[in-house]
């Protein structure tokens, strides 16, 4: 076995330093290292020899194999830097040109139609205000007319951090800004809210914006004006919409807006 091996080292260094382009590396390594390679025969052999004999043939063995795939990679790492260096020259490239940089992310859609929603509120005449996303249990219910024993407040609903919650709504953001501020107001209230709700078409974290004014002379048909305007600059000025009677606890009168399906014209697709 031994003096196979050294048969084998010798036929080995013969045909390496003979090794012209990668293509006869790749064969010499598969001659030698592949599946049917001489390796995997002499480990095979070595099967048959005596069991005080194995031990120092294995050793032998995986020095050899360790030995040529050594040799190999060297002999790769110097055929592959020819052939950069010769890619290099046959492009003129310059290799003191500064290297191509990483893509840089893209705007997140939420933020791109929250940037779109605010830009619509500004040329409006309104402001941005923020407020926390703990809030206690007067901002979130009491202030705005929700009782104690009203469902929204039931833990199925809400997120309680001990006495707090996790805002269900901006709605408290209102509340911080008439306390602290005079009329006239004009203010929106864009942030994330919290709701223990989860399924196809809920999350238990989503975004939300809502808008406040507080002035003289302000009728219901403002409120139109502006959610009209604010629809058609969203959706399309094609977009037709419609006001219809609603209940909410802390707004009389109440309604809710409806708007045509953008992707169908109100003909009764699926979406």
């Amino acid at each position: 076995m031994i003096k196979k091996l050294k048969q084998h080292q010798d036929d080995f260094d013969l045909l390496i330093s003979k090794v012209s382009s990668l293509k006869e590396l790749k064969q010499l390594r598969s001659e030698f290292l592949g599946k049917k390679g001489c390796v995997s025969l002499m480990l095979n052999e070595m099967r048959s020899l005596p069991d005080d004999q194995k031990p120092q043939a294995g050793k032998h063995i995986n020095e050899f194999k360790q030995s040529v795939a050594t040799l190999i990679q060297e002999k790769t790492q110097v055929f592959e830097k020819a052939f950069d260096q010769t890619s290099v020259n046959s492009e003129g490239f310059d290799t003191t040109l500064p290297g191509r940089g990483n893509s840089s992310g893209s705007i997140h859609p939420v933020t791109q139609i929250m940037d779109e929603i605010i830009s619509i509120f500004f040329s409006l005449g309104f402001k941005v205000e923020e407020g926390p996303e703990i809030e206690s249990d007067f901002y979130n219910f009491e202030a705005l007319n929700i009782p104690k024993d009203h469902p929204a407040r039931d833990m199925q609903d809400t997120f309680y951090i001990g006495d707090d919650v996790l805002r269900t709504h901006t709605s408290p953001v209102q509340i911080h800004v008439m306390e602290n501020q005079k009329p006239p107001l004009r203010i929106i209230a864009p942030g994330k809210v919290f709701r223990c709700d989860s399924d196809v078409s809920h999350t238990p974290m989503f975004h939300q914006i809502e808008g406040l004014m507080v002035d003289e002379n302000l009728s219901f048909g403002d409120l139109k004006g502006v959610m009209n305007i604010f629809l058609h600059e969203i959706f399309g000025q094609q977009t037709k919409t419609r006001f219809r009677p609603s209940f909410f606890p802390f707004t009389c009168p109440s309604a809710e807006v409806d708007i045509e399906c953008v992707m169908c014209s109100g003909q009764g697709c699926r979406v």
